[in-house]
């Protein structure tokens, strides 16, 4: 059966409210979608180069498990970080509502700030700054401790091929030939150790990038909301 001109106008209307309803959910959660883009994106590439082969060598003896620890800390630091920026998400979307949770860091400065001059409202903001950077730079810190466990890798990836060098005992052809063996072992821990903490780093950094970006936006609509208020 066919639709009439008026029946036609009211489906064009729904169709165009049930745009704007996903393009303004996909506006308040743009945060939270950035870090799944990012990720997917980081995860393919990481599926690619296991299947390849490329990190095969990090999967044996000593270095799987020094390699398992450092991607422990780094799935922490993930899972830490994502939490943030999810609660940085439905607070910014509570503050640019005006609907702030009293007990959100934006409901305690609205509360701060009534009634208090401009230059005392000034000094509060730069107090809620700090404490928002303080917030967020857990996560920035588990991404430079990544780095230092691969240098701590390295360490011992050296250690272990010196360990098996014996100049009293290269004289012979047999013995050569562990002491080569032992050498190439830890130069691959220390290498790769080295590779993945400095890959996983990258990959933390990129997501602290995403929560800084979503607290600077929270701290500036915070401030923004409590300056209307005062003046109203």
């Amino acid at each position: 059966m066919a639709l009439t001109s008026d029946q036609w106008r009211i489906e064009d209307g729904k169709s165009a409210v049930g745009a704007v309803e996903t393009t303004g959910l996909l506006h308040r959660y743009l945060l939270v979608l950035r870090f799944a883009l990012v990720n997917i994106v980081a995860i393919g590439l990481l599926a690619a180069v296991l299947l390849q082969g490329w990190l095969a060598g990090a999967l044996v003896d000593y270095t799987m498990w020094l390699s398992l620890g450092i991607f422990g800390v780094f799935l922490f630091g993930m899972i830490l970080c994502g939490a943030k920026i999810w609660r940085t998400s439905v607070e910014l979307n509570d503050v640019r509502a005006g609907t702030p949770r009293r007990a959100s860091g934006a409901g305690k400065y609205l509360t701060a700030v009534h009634g208090y001059s401009a230059e005392s409202r000034s000094i509060i903001a730069n107090s809620l700054r700090l404490r928002m950077n303080n917030y967020i730079s857990i996560v920035r810190q588990i991404a430079n401790t990544l780095v230092f466990l691969g240098l701590v890798g390295t360490v011992i990836g050296f250690i272990f091929a010196l360990s098996g060098v014996n100049p009293e005992l290269s004289a012979t052809v047999d013995n050569i030939a562990p002491m080569v063996a032992t050498l190439i072992e830890g130069m691959s821990i220390a290498l790769y150790t080295t590779l993945i903490g400095a890959v996983l780093h990258v990959w933390l950094m990129i997501n602290h990038g995403i929560l800084v970006t979503g607290t600077v936006h929270l701290f500036s609509a915070i401030v923004e909301l409590g300056e209307r208020r005062v003046g109203s």
